[in-house]
């Protein structure tokens, strides 16, 4: 079971409580893969600063294959973060220079894998088909409506969204939407309800009981643990019940996986190369900020 996850990462900033966490989608989902015994690889791009050490530094401990990871001088993506009665919200944030391009040795290289997940946060939208040419796709859409989703799940395997704001009926049927379009299986997150999955017309729940500490990451625990289960061979909604599991305990800790770095109010305590932010700004969180697109050979680390 290879799974290869590509796109985003980011350094998840807690100004309030001065700690600093690798994460991002793509980073999380292959940690997660990892730990439930897969062989998980890890494609994108990192900076040259702190935040880029920290990123690289976790996913090589957790024996994530980073062996065509990029490095680009400049700074690394981030994200700030608040946690609110255990739910995480999103607040300022900057892509640095996560977005990238995928080249023909990219390609070759994912077509050694039994899975290739990535999401709306990679920026990775117009390789998609590139990418579904040479290995079944996950797909990471989130809350993303219709008209975003739409075109592209006809090349998706197994999509994963989020319907955490919508009833128990409202997420059957977004998810009956979805695989109308194409998809095999459909994967919703349902935030304290649980999880579902949608595979051959069946839909099979599985139930989360428990009080969060913080909320981020589970989603990515969730489908990490969930690509792990079926790439080798567990029914779909088996593997569901054993990712609902490791979401609920993702819930249960600061961070999406661990790795944590703390920072004094004047700066970081470690380093003299990054100023973390000490204030939270719940508004100051682009959707899909425009950039440069970085192309760069692999690199062994920043």
């Amino acid at each position: 079971m290879r799974v290869a996850c590509v796109g985003d990462n980011v350094v998840d900033i807690y100004p309030s409580r001065r700690l600093v966490f690798p994460g991002g989608n793509a980073v999380n989902v292959a940690v997660a893969a990892r730990r439930a015994g897969a062989h998980a690889a890890y494609l994108g791009a990192i900076g040259t600063d702190r935040a880029a050490s920290i990123v690289f530094d976790a996913v090589v401990d957790e024996d994530v294959d980073v062996s065509h990871l990029r490095v680009v001088a400049g700074p690394n993506a981030y994200c700030t973060i608040e946690v609110v009665d255990g739910e995480r919200i999103f607040g300022a944030a900057d892509i640095g220079v996560s977005r990238f391009s995928l080249d023909d040795d990219d390609l070759k290289y994912l077509a050694g894998f039994d899975l290739i997940h990535t999401g709306d946060n990679s920026m990775c939208e117009d390789r998609l088909a590139e990418m579904a040419a040479v290995a079944p796709l996950s797909y990471d859409f989130g809350e993303r409506p219709p008209d975003y989703w739409r075109p592209l799940a006809p090349l998706v395997r197994v999509a994963c969204l989020s319907a955490g704001p919508l009833s128990r009926e409202q997420a059957e049927q977004l998810a009956r939407d979805v695989a109308d379009v194409g998809p095999e299986l459909v994967l919703v997150t349902e935030a304290a309800r649980g999880a579902m999955v949608l595979a051959g017309g069946a839909v099979y729940r599985a139930e989360a009981v428990v009080t969060p500490v913080d909320t981020l990451g589970a989603g990515d625990s969730l489908i990490g643990c969930f690509l792990a289960g079926i790439t080798s061979g567990v029914k779909p909604a088996d593997a569901l019940r054993a990712a609902t599991e490791a979401a609920a305990a993702t819930c249960l800790h600061i961070g999406a996986f661990g790795h944590v770095t703390s920072y004094a109010a004047d700066g970081p305590s470690d380093s003299q190369d990054h100023h973390w932010p000490t204030t939270f700004d719940r508004h100051g969180h682009p959707d899909r900020p425009l950039g440069v697109r970085a192309s760069s050979p692999g690199g062994s680390g920043p």
